[in-house]
């Protein structure tokens, strides 16, 4: 079928766990013809829970990505997780939308994660719907629902249609007046949404006020509604039952009627090599300009890049070039996905998500384009989670090394939240991720697709040093040996940064009394000193190292002295300026049935916990915030599940690091031992 971008839509369902997004994905999909029967979440029969972990255990693991083709339209939709160990997925599948739907459980109301996805979704500017899920659930609130979403997130939230025959079907009340609903009335939930969109332009203002609605074109219309979707000043409120199809036919046909379409949204915000905005445009007849952002190895196809088009088309047999590589590659196949299904396409156009496989330069966040487009650009970087949660990784059976660390690179490809560290000084591989349940579940599917076993501890703490005040050092490097000998004479002085500011080195020596071929040997030999640690045996941050003055000698100085006097006159500066460890601090948010709150609280109390607040959900459930030093965390999934009987989550995000108590930084002064120096 032949298809124009002004046709196309793209949609997220986003939200907290548990608000039917997958059924509802599922739900969709049979509605617009893509399915011929439904799956249920119970059988694990639906199109985008198809992995075996997310059948076992009945939730969304990753995102899920299937198209419809309907009445000359194409939609792509998006299911992502709703739990927050799984946010890197759905966040990522976030840039490659024009309209995120965050769907809520109209039996449990605003949930947490319905906070999350809604103030992410206002952070990146993407058009946003608010799909009330299960509205045929007996003695529920729908009215009450409405105002609460009103409250928290401002009158901008309007219902575009009505629940009626007591849940059972749903009025339009965008496009006409007359009918009967639950709640409010056709006629009154009209003349709201008309007055927020005519708000936006004073232009369609000025018609309306002189002749009313009617007044209005139905392109001034449009265009008013369209601008206020791209700046958020509306976000539509539409009612479904997902498991019994209420609302659904419905819903496409918003979709299709009110949805932006990719030339109708905010720019992308694709950047040049200097982070200056670069003008990308939905011309499909401009150069190519697409975004990876999902990668899947899969076990037939091999590596797949899943990619949005921006600009531009691409063709099948075309030749693309991943970032700012030399070499272009063909795609010798392209297809669109309907869950783990690949069905092969010609071509995509700007608005489509599509995939290419086999392409071993693709990675997530590449951007693929053509020969025309030859700057470097790429889209700006989506506040990805921090992965804080760590476990020490090593093969169960010798030999598997290489095996290992290839199973972990596949992993880390496919989630911007997984993240792989080898700390060579201590021989360790580390794996790090939102929760122990993320890493647990990456074990698992590493087990099950690679069939590599690890036996698991605890990491080393990623604790820093920095100083806390100003301070000068001088080392003078000599030796004789018989021969030429080595001189370097250097003279530095230290101060604090900002915390995350870093490291800065200049140089403000005058009269060419180290000469400057001699400067990089120095701040060489600073930057040694750094990885080291001078206090404990962690790296050093956070503080500008500036060589003001030294001596060379004509003959025998060379770059290893200055290096081991720049490493020595830095040592001799950081003892002199109160250094300090610095510990990672984490938010930490815990949720927890109601009668587990003064366990818990009491538990964190004890574990230098700072107490941020609660949040009181329905069903009981609360939301405990906190700020956590790390290191006091090593056995909390345990402590957790032994206290609220298995029923308790966490997630962790990096906040800041803060300096230890002193007792704290003296236990890891005497435990650290430095090696004697070799010098």
């Amino acid at each position: 079928m032949s298809h124009v971008t002004e046709r196309i839509r793209s949609l997220a369902l986003a939200g907290h766990a548990g608000a039917g997004k997958t059924t509802l994905f599922e739900a969709l999909l049979h509605a617009g013809g893509a399915i011929a029967t439904t799956g249920t979440v119970e059988r694990g029969s639906t199109v985008s829970d198809s992995d075996p972990q997310e059948k076992a255990r009945g939730h969304s693991i990753d995102s899920a990505i299937a198209s419809i083709e309907r009445g000359g339209f194409r939609f792509h939709l998006i299911d992502t997780p709703g739990y927050p160990d799984f946010r890197g997925p759905a966040f990522a599948a976030l840039t490659a939308v024009d309209t995120v739907a965050v769907v809520v459980n109209a039996a449990n109301g605003i949930e947490h994660g319905t906070r999350t996805m809604m103030n992410h979704v206002r952070e990146r500017g993407l058009a946003c719907i608010v799909i009330v899920n299960r509205i045929d659930v007996e003695n529920i609130d729908l009215k009450g629902i409405v105002d609460a979403l009103r409250e928290e997130f401002g009158d901008r939230c309007l219902p575009v249609n009505l629940p009626a025959t007591q849940g059972h079907s749903v009025r339009d009340v965008y496009f006409q007046t007359r009918g009967e609903s639950d709640f409010s009335s056709p006629d009154e939930a009209h003349r709201h949404i008309i007055d927020q969109v005519v708000e936006i332009d004073d232009e369609v203002m000025e018609h309306f006020l002189e002749g009313g609605e009617t007044s209005l074109t139905a392109d001034e219309l449009h265009d008013a509604l369209e601008h206020c979707l791209r700046d958020g000043h509306l976000v539509p409120i539409c009612f479904t039952s997902a498991r019994d199809g209420i609302g659904v036919p419905e819903l496409l046909q918003l979709i299709e009627r009110i949805l932006p379409c990719p030339k109708e949204v905010n720019p992308p915000p694709f950047l040049d090599g200097k982070d200056t905005p670069v003008d990308v445009l939905a011309d499909p007849a401009r150069h190519v300009v697409a975004d990876v952002f999902k990668i899947v190895n899969d076990p037939f196809v091999g590596k797949l890049g899943i990619f949005r088009v921006y600009q531009g088309t691409v063709r099948k047999d075309a030749l693309l070039v991943v970032d700012d590589g030399r070499k272009p590659i063909k795609v010798a196949h392209l297809f669109r996905l309907k869950g783990k299904e690949h069905v092969e396409i010609d071509e995509a156009l700007p608005g489509d998500i599509a995939a290419v496989a086999k392409i071993d330069d693709v990675h997530f966040d590449a951007i693929l384009h053509d020969a025309a487009n030859g700057e470097r650009i790429h889209l700006a970087p989506v506040a990805y989670p921090q992965p804080m949660f760590g476990l020490a990784v090593i093969p169960a059976h010798k030999g598997q090394e290489q095996k290992l660390s290839q199973a972990l690179a596949k992993l880390a490809e496919e989630d911007p939240c997984f993240r792989v560290e080898h700390h060579k000084e201590l021989n360790e591989t580390v794996i790090r991720g939102l929760s122990d349940l993320h890493l647990k579940l990456m074990l698992e599917r590493m087990k099950a697709r690679y069939d590599v076993d690890v036996t698991t501890h605890p990491p080393r703490i990623a604790y820093r040093e920095t100083i806390g005040g100003a301070a000068e050092g001088h080392h003078r490097h000599k030796k004789q040996t018989g021969g030429a000998g080595q001189f370097g004479e250097v003279f530095l002085r230290i101060e604090p940064l900002g915390r995350g500011e870093g490291f800065v080195f200049a140089d403000e020596t005058k009269g060419g009394v180290i000469p400057g071929q001699f400067m990089p040997a120095i701040e060489k030999g600073v930057r040694q000193a750094l990885d080291g640690g001078a206090v404990a045996g962690y790296p050093i941050q956070d503080l500008r190292v500036i060589v003001y003055d030294g001596k060379h000698h004509p003959v025998d100085s060379k770059e290893v002295a200055f290096v081991s006097a720049g490493r020595k006159a830095f040592l001799d500066a950081v003892v002199k300026a109160h250094p300090q460890v610095l510990e990672p601090i984490v938010d930490l948010e815990v949720s927890i049935p109601e009668h587990n709150v003064g366990d818990v609280t009491g538990g964190l109390a004890a574990k230098r916990a700072r107490i941020l607040g609660t949040d009181a959900l329905r069903g009981g459930e609360i939301v405990i915030k906190a700020q956590v030093p790390l290191a006091e965390l090593d056995d909390y999934p345990i402590e957790l599940k032994a206290m609220t009987g298995g029923q308790g989550r966490y997630a962790l995000d990096f906040s800041h690091y803060e300096p230890v108590p002193p007792v704290v930084q003296r236990k890891l002064t005497e435990a650290w031992k430095p090696h004697a120096d070799d010098d």
